[in-house]
């Protein structure tokens, strides 16, 4: 497997950066992450507004136009020729001499196979909340340490993943937007101290041609009176979410506007992408 950086391409082994980045002294830096289906980038002008979003955010110049970007991105995957893959692309905080100051942003592209499907789109899964409110949540920041270090306390509640809350509102798993359906049919997702996510907007946009939509804050309460739940991101898609903490969502099964949904979005997929 091949890797970028700074225009350069070379062996994943060999893709290294100095110790005096703000990403590796720091943890400052931003990453967006999209998938690449037979070949071809998903969406990928949604997660280049991103990227750069987030880069003005974190106060990073990005030294690249969209244009020399996605030249950047068609080079690797013509290296490695996988075929469907998750492609990040990851913009650091720059050598500083000082350990402190932003600096020349260094950008890494990496490559990858995408995850196995678990069968969990079928049975749905677990959350367990947990009070914590992200730094800077409109940016895709490198820092993830509450997630990382909450991973032993998802294990241990035998979850799957845990849902950020704050003063009684939810907003986000670390890696995913969360939806809720209420007995009305009403399809719901938190809309502030949030990452925007691709499939968020694509899931948001395929649902109000049906359903009643509303982007507003969601309580714990709302979460344990809800008929449906369930978490999108770019690897998962749509993924039910079926018990958070001790209470069952609905009936404890994926819901039948969580799995409508989910079937289009793998159409529009499907058409964006020929496969």
């Amino acid at each position: 497997m091949y890797a970028i950086v700074n225009k350069e391409l070379l062996p994943a082994t060999e893709a290294t950066l100095r110790v005096n980045d703000l990403a590796i002294q720091r943890g400052y830096g931003i990453f967006d992450f999209f998938k690449a289906i037979n070949h071809q980038p998903l969406f990928l002008d949604d997660h280049l507004d991103r990227l750069y979003q987030s880069a003005s955010i974190l106060q990073l110049p990005v030294p690249y136009s969209r244009e020399e970007l996605k030249e950047l991105f068609d080079r690797l995957m013509a290296k490695n020729q996988l075929a469907d893959s998750g492609i990040r692309v990851t913009l650091t905080g720059g050598y500083a001499e000082d350990g402190y100051t932003i600096a020349t942003p260094n950008l890494v592209i990496t490559q990858q196979t995408l995850p196995v499907n678990t069968g969990l789109h079928n049975t749905g899964i677990r959350l367990v909340t947990y009070p914590h409110q992200r730094q800077l949540p409109a940016a895709k920041s490198i820092d993830y340490l509450m997630a990382v270090w909450l991973q032993s306390f998802v294990k241990a509640q035998q979850a799957q993943d845990v849902l950020y809350h704050q003063d009684n509102r939810v907003s986000e798993c670390p890696r995913s937007n969360f939806f809720i359906v209420t007995k009305d049919d009403e399809l719901v997702t938190p809309s502030h101290n949030i990452l925007h996510g691709v499939i968020r907007k694509q899931v948001l946009q395929l649902a109000r041609a049906r359903y009643k939509v509303a982007e507003k804050a969601i309580s714990l309460e709302d979460i344990y009176k809800a008929k449906e739940a369930f978490i999108t991101s770019t690897t998962k898609n749509i993924l039910p979410v079926v018990q958070v903490d001790d209470q069952l969502i609905g009936n404890g099964s994926p819901g039948a506007i969580t799995s409508s949904l989910g079937a289009e979005l793998l159409q529009l997929i499907a058409l964006l992408t020929h496969k």
